[in-house]
């Protein structure tokens, strides 16, 4: 998924910990009283329209389409067309289409070329909410078993395709839908995000990208400095990481309960009331550096992240950053539990 391998989130160094108390720190400092007023009124999710159903078939579909162009890693031709089937899909589903285009350095001095792709529906609508996925796979598969099999490419079908998956059903399902939501909608497929090495990547440490130095999350570092349209606000944000393996399970992660809460509350009280309590534990995760932390502290967007982690170890799911996420690996049932969770969030708005 993007991400961020284990030692971050288990056997960070000093210097990383003095990191995460200067973030907390400026995320503390820099809270936006409207904000907090916002977020505070959406404690207790109103149902009053029912959400159309969430088709874990075709969004699994989705997520086998992406997996068969091959890991798509900046800069190789899998990348570029699993970009272009993105863009293909959001207009079929009836989105307006922006592609920001960009250059990133990388850790180890790679320029990639990369780009975000945004789908917007209803434009005319001043509240809005972001839902956001990153789409690139990793270039290497640091953390299999096989020594050998490291320098491969990460096929990424969890950690990436899935929440770009669930996110193109949720589009698809708006779309056939008798009744649409209301607020406007902004689907936000992050590029480069997997790129990162936690142990040897260093950065610039300006405020609100102190967490940079790991390499990771270069697309949602550069569009909530470039937002696709000048001055965008979103009521809030969701960010979708490794949604959707067998036996999942996403507990409340940490900067999203220092970011946004009551998101964090509603979200998981809505899926509650449809039964998914043993996919959305209610119990604290670790703090994660991921696609969420720069949309919240320098766009000033309240952003969480429902990501897969397991509440004993604390890590993430088995095939992570392996040659082994696959498709074989994915779960309708998690699936469902997602899509259909995050639809009706929409819908109660």
């Amino acid at each position: 998924m993007h991400s961020w391998a284990i030692t971050r989130l288990l056997f960070m160094n000093k210097s990383f910990l003095a990191t995460l108390t200067l973030l907390a720190a400026l995320a503390s400092c820099k809270t936006d009283k409207k904000t907090e007023s916002q977020t505070s009124e959406t404690e207790q999710p109103a149902q009053t329209m029912s959400a159309p159903a969430f088709d874990a078939d075709s969004a699994y579909q989705f997520i086998a389409r992406q997996v068969a162009f091959g890991p798509r890693v900046p800069n190789t031709p899998a990348h570029v067309k699993g970009g272009d089937y993105l863009v293909a899909k959001l207009k079929q589903f009836g989105f307006t289409v922006i592609e920001q285009k960009f250059q990133a350095k990388t850790w180890d001095g790679k320029t990639l070329n990369a780009r975000n792709i945004i789908g917007s529906l209803n434009l005319q609508a001043t509240k809005r909410i972001v839902l956001t996925s990153h789409w690139d796979s990793r270039p290497h598969s640091d953390q299999d078993t096989t020594v050998a099999d490291r320098t491969d490419p990460v096929p990424a079908a969890n950690d990436g395709a899935s929440g770009v998956g669930v996110l193109l059903e949720l589009a698809r399902s708006i779309q056939q839908a008798k009744q649409k939501p209301t607020v406007g909608i902004d689907l936000v497929f992050f590029d480069a995000e997997d790129w990162g090495d936690g142990e040897k990547a260093v950065g610039d440490k300006e405020p609100g990208n102190e967490f940079d130095y790991i390499g990771f999350c270069l697309g949602s570092r550069y569009w909530a400095k470039n937002p696709h349209v000048p001055g965008y606000k979103a009521y809030y944000g969701i960010l979708l990481d490794m949604v959707g393996a067998k036996g999942a399970t996403f507990a409340k992660e940490g900067y999203s309960m220092q970011f946004a809460p009551s998101i964090m509350n509603q979200v998981w009280q809505t899926a509650s009331q449809l039964g998914y309590s043993q996919y959305f534990v209610d119990t604290p995760g670790g703090s994660i550096t991921d696609d969420h932390v720069a949309p919240n502290l320098i766009a000033k967007i309240p952003m969480i992240d429902i990501i897969h982690t397991n509440p004993q170890t604390g890590g993430f799911f088995g095939a992570w950053h392996t040659n082994e996420d696959t498709i074989e690996n994915i779960d309708r049932g998690t699936l469902k539990a997602v899509g259909q969770t995050l639809l009706q969030t929409i819908y109660n708005e």
